[in-house]
């Protein structure tokens, strides 16, 4: 199923600057892993005064590079593309050294307030410490001498996820919602699906022509890397509504019919997936389930 997405699955290189565009220079933190590629991508956007877009982890030796590159230059700006920490712990450290403010928006938060009993399992996730200088809503804009940052509200991975446009590049920095690499995870209560189908379909039409995403390298046909993003969801959601025909069954049963020969390392991360469809079929009234929707409930056809 996962073939009807164009990935392009080519590694960037840990720890050195490149430069992507002519407004735009990237270095990847050393904290690959099965959710984070080859680690996260931290951009420098500008030159002289610049701006940071997703610091990245606590890493001495990332923050090195990051200060290395911008040495000379005054950095006016740090912003999140969501409060999820490994994009966003090594604020504190560049904050110190630059004086930046910091922009995002708003501090970590969930999609949908907890449910009786329900344990956030994504909670370690969150970076609940972030407070940004400067809220950013959708539309709202950060500027320098030579680029202008336009916040694009992208909730799903997180509910408060934004992708940032480029003017002139015609790049869209788009964090953690698009990535070349993988599909994104969306884990309630931290993030929905309803969301994040309405933030892809968003997309549909812009100008930009490269996407560069929070981890892996860029999305170089991004309009019809969008479009099958798309259909991979909803053939994804038919899958679920398929296995559902079998008769009521709980999460993982569902997991294992819909992700078949799935790795077991992904597992939970695919029941997070399928539990944030589910989600969104119970809000469009074509699932059921006993009160509100759990990770441990059973499902039915409505």
């Amino acid at each position: 199923m996962s073939e009807d997405i164009p990935y392009n699955r080519e590694p960037p290189v840990v720890g050195i600057s490149e430069n992507l565009s002519p407004g735009v220079r990237r270095i990847v933190a050393p904290n690959g892993g099965p959710f984070t590629f080859t680690g996260t991508c931290s951009y420098i956007i500008g030159h002289g005064t610049v701006a940071i877009i997703d610091p990245g982890p606590d890493d001495p030796i990332h923050i090195a590079a990051l200060l290395a590159a911008v040495a000379g230059e005054q950095v006016a700006a740090i912003a999140l593309t969501h409060t999820h920490r490994d994009h966003s712990l090594a604020v504190p450290a560049l904050v110190a050294a630059t004086g930046a403010r910091t922009y995002g928006a708003g501090p970590h938060r969930s999609a949908r307030p907890m449910h009786q009993g329900e344990i956030n399992l994504l909670d370690a996730a969150g970076d609940t410490a972030f407070r940004p200088d400067i809220v950013l809503a959708d539309g709202d804009a950060i500027e320098g001498p030579d680029w202008r940052l336009e916040a694009i509200a992208t909730p799903g991975h997180c509910a408060n996820h934004l992708a940032f446009a480029l003017a002139g590049d015609e790049v869209l920095l788009s964090g953690d919602h698009v990535m070349a690499w993988s599909t994104s995870i969306v884990a309630p209560p931290d993030g929905a699906m309803g969301d994040y189908m309405a933030s892809l379909r968003k997309l549909i039409g812009r100008p930009e022509t490269r996407y560069f995403p929070g981890h892996g390298g860029p999305v170089l046909q991004p309009q019809r890397f969008v479009q099958a993003m798309i259909r991979h969801r909803l053939l994804r959601e038919a899958s679920i509504l398929e296995a559902l025909r079998d008769g009521p069954a709980p999460i993982a049963v569902l997991t294992r019919k819909v992700y078949a020969g799935l790795q077991p390392a992904l597992f939970g991360a695919a029941a997070l997936n399928l539990f944030a469809h589910l989600e969104d079929l119970i809000q469009q009234g074509r699932v059921g389930t006993h009160g509100p929707p759990s990770f441990d409930g059973t499902y039915w056809l409505a």
